[in-house]
């Protein structure tokens, strides 16, 4: 139905915005097909809701998107918010009203360019963003969440218990690396960075890698879950924070729009991603940190209750803590720092400092 009113909406639309400037709101995102994806998604939700809003899409190249083409691995960067910071500055320059982008893994945008191409708001994954949003923005919205799963895709069929001693995994997430590792210490971990189908591509190629790990909502979006092996269970691996959850990102000060964003906002999510990014925050992590969590309601209508399950793990995956806790609907952020305080208490801080400081030639 979304999609349905997406394309209604770019067939018809003019291209003036007379009459309707007050509702035309320009979506920054990255240019890969899932960011487009999830950005046309999100405008087909708020189309639903108001249908004579006129959106336009502007892509904005990120700091993420210029190291993919280096083949930089993710976890030498050392930037939390290499996938969004570009489409908070638009943002935050009045150049941009909604940002939208993958909650997942082109450089930053020449200044007169992005006057030209100013955005209103911004889509992201949930995932991407770090803990802590940039001062003057807000998230307006954050949409009902898919599958938040991890999936294995291997070219010969072979799903995680059966692959050989020694297997060729890809991946460039520390996370995934180090609950793989942990489960089976033999496997051989490979970088391998790019947008979903140019991993997947390299992935079933001839020469290419025994196994690879991907994001089970990213390939489904996209129509590639016929290629899934294997849907990894959460007591393998845990989620990234906000893993199949999208964000809507706008200038906190911009009320009329913040209203109209909030349509698009899923109450159950939102409180489970809280308590998710409540609990990075206290861990002071990121995609350079192997932290994995993932909240959800448990109970019956009316006394749900939110579980929080988390892990840290040590880089090679020989040392993973696990923690959960159950706590009242009302409270996700409280629910979130009580998980991470118990995993400090545990010894995550000697775990999360060995990610950290660990040599830049140790893959």
């Amino acid at each position: 139905m979304a999609r349905d009113l997406l394309a209604n909406h770019q067939q018809g639309a003019a291209l003036s915005t007379e009459g309707v400037s007050a509702d035309r709101v320009i979506v920054g995102t990255r240019g890969s097909a899932l960011a487009m994806w999830q950005t046309e998604f999100v405008i087909g939700l708020l189309l639903e809701r108001r249908p004579n809003a006129h959106f336009v899409i502007q892509t904005i190249k990120t700091q993420g998107d210029k190291t993919q083409a280096l083949a930089t691995p993710i976890a030498r960067l050392g930037d939390k918010g290499m996938f969004v910071a570009e489409l908070e500055q638009a943002l935050l320059a009045g150049q941009l009203d909604i940002a939208v982008e993958p909650l997942s893994d082109q450089m930053l945008l020449e200044q007169e360019r992005r006057a030209q191409q100013p955005i209103d708001a911004a889509v992201h994954s949930l995932k991407d963003l770090p803990g802590q949003l940039s001062d003057g923005l807000t998230l307006a919205a954050i949409t009902a969440r898919a599958d938040v799963r991890d999936a294995l895709i291997s070219r010969h069929g072979w799903k995680l218990d059966q692959l050989p001693k020694g297997a060729r995994v890809a991946t460039s997430s520390l996370r995934r690396r180090a609950q793989l590792l942990h489960r089976r210490p033999d496997l051989q971990m490979v970088e391998m960075r790019g947008n979903i189908d140019t991993r997947l591509r390299k992935a079933l190629a001839s020469d290419g890698p025994d196994a690879i790990i991907l994001a089970t909502a990213g390939l489904e979006r996209l129509g590639l879950a016929d290629s899934i092996t294997e849907y990894l269970s959460l007591e393998v691996m845990l989620p990234a924070a906000g893993q199949g959850a999208l964000a809507v990102e706008v200038r906190a000060e911009d009320e009329r729009l913040a209203r109209l964003v909030a349509t698009a906002d899923h109450t159950p999510t939102r409180r489970a991603v809280s308590a998710e990014r409540a609990l990075l925050d206290a861990l002071g992590g990121g995609c350079q940190v192997p932290i994995g969590v993932y909240a959800s309601l448990e109970g019956e209508a009316g006394q749900e209750r939110l579980c929080v399950r988390a892990m840290v793990a040590s880089p090679d995956g020989s040392r993973l803590l696990r923690r959960e806790a159950r706590g009242p609907l009302a409270a996700p952020e409280e629910l979130g720092h009580s998980v991470a305080q118990a995993l400090l208490a545990a010894g995550a801080g000697e775990l999360l400092a060995e990610s950290r400081f660990r040599p830049a030639g140790d893959a």
